[in-house]
């Protein structure tokens, strides 16, 4: 598709951008004094991750940042969704603070000021650190105390030239793939150890949103979360009532906190024995309004009822895919997804205006015979979940903003380097970049904006 046509169904200052990781891109895993993080652990142990892949050099973006925000700058982009390194901040999580790596962030965040780059910052993805283990890591209370204080010096030092700050990116990551299912850092496979880490993180947030907003009132706060798109297999009332448990836990154990100050009934109810205590304060403090949400969306969860009559809450499993059509990391590929997760999440909560925060896809073409990379599927995955997201906006849903994931090849944790999700590809070997096909026409896309004609759209 023209990017010239698709264009002109966004408003004229809807914010085209690109998003990072720190853990994921940077390296530099043992420089200016960075400790290490529950994912330099979690990648050194043997079967955790892809081939024994680590971060520890990664897209080696810590010794290559002005020649990467060059390349930003080139795609032509408005905006850069970087995060912020916690083990570089303070690389025992608490106790002393390290200088040199708010440095680094100081020149990012300068470097995309000076390249006329808005700065859409994320404060938590992933890479706690390890030190904090010590005390339980995210199933201990301490630790939101801790990232609390972690916020306010990065908020004390770049929160006067930042557009935007999240406090997490996708909880459910970091509290069900790391506490319950185990595939991520600290690759923990325990419900109690779940829903302690699922509270100490949404009381972090609410933390967090305290801390942003004292020491920079009117910097625009939000979380970002990777929202599922729950559907049913089948229209019995089995997989319907299944997608219901679902999204209560997949959906409500976060959104329920953030956005209602509660937690979904039923959650609580099963498992009243093994929860946290919830302190009188705590949902009020997880509940304060914040300006934004950002959603990271790629593909569709479907769902049918367990047929053990003994499964546990939410008792639900995988159903089949719909559509044949699948990334390089196996994910069905459904844009209608995207507007279904949307239509729910606005039909159930009072929510802010949004951004997309992360959508993109896993496809492993290679550098080509005559230097370009021809990566055609990835560039009809951005023009399908584009257009669903003009036909979202023109509904009257307040979408702000697109941020494609990835700018380049990176750790994809525990994948490691086998799967690339950039629209620029990275050789590993020798850090030479190159835009590919995709990049190459997300670029023209984005220099489209801003644009006149401004449409304000009402919250659906």
């Amino acid at each position: 598709m023209d990017p010239k046509i698709l264009a002109a169904r966004f408003p004229g200052d809807f914010v085209f951008g690109v998003a990072t990781a720190a853990f994921q891109i940077e390296g530099a895993s043992k420089a200016d004094g960075r400790k290490p993080s529950i994912w330099d652990a979690f990648s050194n142990m043997p079967g955790r991750v892809h081939n024994r892949d680590n971060g520890d050099v990664a897209c080696d973006h810590y010794n290559r940042l002005d020649e990467d925000l060059d390349l930003i700058k080139e795609l032509g982009v408005e905006a850069y969704r970087f995060s912020i390194a916690w083990p570089r901040i303070y690389p025992d999580g608490i106790g002393p603070l390290n200088e040199t790596g708010l440095d680094f962030y100081d020149r990012l965040v300068d470097g995309c000021k000076a390249r006329g780059i808005k700065t859409f910052a994320t404060l938590y993805h992933w890479d706690l650190p390890l030190t904090l283990m010590g005390d339980g890591g995210w199933t201990a209370r301490s630790t939101a105390h801790a990232f609390q204080r972690y916020t306010q010096t990065v908020i004390r030092r770049l929160g006067d030239r930042l557009d935007a700050v999240a406090t997490f990116n996708e909880p459910w990551c970091s509290v069900i793939l790391s506490h319950l299912m185990g595939v991520h850092a600290p690759g923990e496979r325990n419900m109690q150890a779940t829903l302690h880490a699922a509270h100490y993180t949404n009381l972090a947030h609410g933390l967090g949103v305290e801390a942003i907003r004292s020491e920079a009132p009117k910097l625009p706060v939000g979380i970002v979360f990777n929202a599922m798109s729950v559907i049913p297999a089948s229209d019995s009332e089995a997989d319907k009532a299944a997608a219901v448990r679902a999204n209560d836990f997949h959906n409500g154990m976060f959104f329920g906190p953030v956005f209602k100050g509660e937690y979904p009934k039923a959650l609580l109810e099963a498992y009243e024995p093994i929860m946290p205590k919830i302190e009188e304060n705590d949902l009020k403090v997880i509940s304060q309004k914040i300006d934004w949400w950002g959603l990271n969306y790629y593909t569709p969860m479907r769902v049918a009822a367990d047929p053990d009559p003994k499964a546990a809450y939410p008792a639900h499993i995988q159903a089949a895919p719909v559509h044949p059509e699948k990334t390089d990391i196996g994910w069905e590929i459904d844009s209608l997804g995207l507007s279904h997760v949307v239509r729910e999440l606005y039909a159930t909560y009072d929510l802010p205006e949004c951004y997309i925060t992360e959508n993109g896809a896993a496809y492993n073409m290679g550098v080509g015979a005559d230097g370009t990379v021809d990566d055609q599927p990835r560039l009809n995955y951005y023009v399908d979940h584009l257009s669903v997201t003009a036909d979202l906006i023109k509904e009257g849903y307040p979408f702000r903003g697109y941020f494609a994931w990835s700018l380049m090849d990176n750790f994809e944790w525990a994948e490691g380097y086998s799967m690339r999700f950039g629209l620029v590809h990275v050789d590993y070997d020798t850090q030479v970049r190159t835009v590919k096909k995709s990049g190459k026409w997300y670029s023209e896309l984005a220099e489209q904006f801003p644009k006149g004609n401004f449409i304000k759209t009402s919250a659906a």
